[in-house]
C-alpha cells in the first residue's frame, strides 16, 4: 500500500489564449497596484490592464530590474507603503523578478521598513507581517513557475553577496493568469533561459526528499514536455501553438515544486549568478545532467520516476539530457563558464549544505 501524500496549493489558476481578459472577474471591486517591468508599457502590456481595471487601478510600479537588489528594492518598499498602504490587491506582470519584487512588497512590519524584513531574512527567522496584500500573478514569461509559489528571490550583491528567499503562508499568491500570448515578445535568450528553468524545477522536483506521487505526475509532464518543446520553440519564437505548450509545461512544473522545493542544481545556481553573473536559467540547468549522475541509484522509486522522462531509458539519461543542452548551445561544464576544478568542487560542496541543496536525496547520503 502507497503511503499517504499531502499536495497543497491554493493558486486559483486561470489558463489560455486571452486569460488576462478573467483580470477584472478576479479583482472584484477591490483597489490594485501593478507592479511590472519597464518594458511592459511599450508592450502594450500596462495599457492592456489599465483598460480591463479602470478606476479600480491606483497605480502603477514599472521599475522592476532583473533579479531584485535589496539596494533597489528599500526605497521602493516604503515608498509603496506610503502611497498605497490602503490598496488590498497588487497585480504582479511579468517575468520572476516582477513576481519576487510583488511578493517581498505585499508584507510589512509594524514599521513599514524594508530592513525590518531583510534582518528576519538574514537571521534565519521568520518574518511575521502585521500587514498584508493580496496577489494576483501575471507571469509573461513561460519558466519561472513563481506564479503558482509563495517563494521570492531577494539578492544583496553589495554588502553581504547573499541571496535569500522569502516564504510566508501570506505570499501564496491568490490567483494566477496564464495567458501564453503574453510570452510573444520574448526574445530567444530569455525564451531559452525560461524553457530551462522550468526544465530544472521539473527534474528537481524529482529527485526530491519532498517528492510525492501528485508532485512527480506534474514533474514528468513537466519535463516530457519542456524537452520536446523547447528545441522546437527556439526555431520558431513565433508559433502560439508551441508558446503555448512551453507555458503549460512551465505551469506545470511550477505546480512540482511548489510543493517540493528546488534542490541541489538551483543551490549550485546561487553562487554562479552572483559570482559569475550567469543568467538564473542557465546557471540552474546546466549542472543538470551532473547532478543527474549523482542522484541515480540512490533511490529505486526515484529512478523509476526519472525513467518515465526518459522512455524508461534512465542508464543513458545523463547523456541524453547533456546532448539536448548541447544542442540549444549551453555547455554542461563549470570550466565553459571561467570556473576552476577546485573552485567547482568547494561550490558543489556549500551548495549540498544549503537549505535547497538539503532536498536533494543524495545530499545525506
Amino acid at each position: 500500500m502507497t503511503a499517504c501524500s499531502r499536495f497543497h496549493n491554493p493558486v486559483d489558476v486561470r489558463f489560455g489564449a486571452g486569460a488576462l481578459a478573467q483580470l477584472p472577474e478576479l479583482v472584484g471591486e477591490r483597489r490594485v497596484v501593478l507592479v511590472t517591468m519597464p518594458e511592459a508599457r511599450a508592450l502594450g502590456m500596462t495599457g492592456q490592464v489599465e483598460a480591463l481595471l479602470g478606476q479600480r487601478l491606483a497605480g502603477v510600479i514599472d521599475r522592476v530590474s532583473p533579479n531584485p537588489d535589496v539596494r533597489e528594492l528599500a526605497p521602493m518598499y516604503s515608498d509603496f507603503w506610503r502611497r498605497y498602504g490602503q490598496c488590498e490587491v497588487i497585480v504582479a506582470l511579468g517575468g520572476g523578478s516582477a513576481l519576487d519584487t510583488a511578493k517581498l512588497l505585499m508584507v510589512a512590519g509594524q514599521d513599514d521598513r524594508f530592513a525590518t524584513l531583510v534582518d528576519a531574512l538574514d537571521a534565519g527567522g521568520g518574518f511575521r507581517p502585521s500587514r498584508t496584500k493580496r496577489l494576483i500573478t501575471v507571469p509573461t514569461t513561460a519558466g519561472t513557475g513563481s506564479e503558482v509559489t509563495p517563494w521570492a528571490t531577494l539578492w544583496d550583491r553589495h554588502v553581504k553577496h547573499k541571496k535569500y528567499s522569502l516564504h510566508l503562508p501570506e505570499t501564496w499568491p491568490e490567483a494566477a493568469i496564464v495567458d501564453p500570448r503574453l510570452t510573444r515578445s520574448l526574445p530567444h535568450a530569455i525564451t531559452l533561459q525560461s524553457g530551462l528553468d522550468a526544465l530544472s524545477h521539473a527534474l528537481e522536483a524529482i529527485w526530491n526528499v519532498n517528492a510525492n506521487p501528485i508532485s512527480d505526475t506534474f514533474a514528468v509532464t513537466a519535463a516530457r514536455d519542456m524537452m520536446r518543446v523547447l528545441p522546437q520553440l527556439m526555431v520558431s519564437l513565433d508559433d502560439d501553438v508551441l508558446r503555448a505548450q512551453a507555458a503549460l509545461a512551465a505551469l506545470q512544473a511550477g505546480m512540482a515544486f511548489s510543493n517540493t522545493k528546488t534542490a541541489l542544481a538551483h543551490s549550485i545556481s546561487y553562487d554562479m549568478t552572483i559570482r559569475h553573473g550567469l543568467p538564473h536559467g542557465i546557471a540552474c540547468s546546466f549542472t543538470l545532467p551532473a547532478v543527474m549522475r549523482l542522484a541515480i541509484g540512490r533511490r529505486a522509486d526515484r529512478d523509476a520516476v526519472l525513467a518515465q522522462v526518459f522512455d524508461g531509458d534512465i542508464g543513458h539519461a545523463p547523456d541524453k539530457l547533456t546532448a539536448f543542452l548541447n544542442g540549444l548551445g549551453v555547455a554542461t561544464e563549470f570550466s565553459a563558464y571561467g570556473v576552476s576544478e577546485p573552485e567547482s568542487s568547494a561550490m558543489i560542496a556549500a551548495a549540498l549544505d544549503g537549505p535547497r541543496g538539503r532536498n536533494f536525496i543524495g545530499a545525506t547520503a
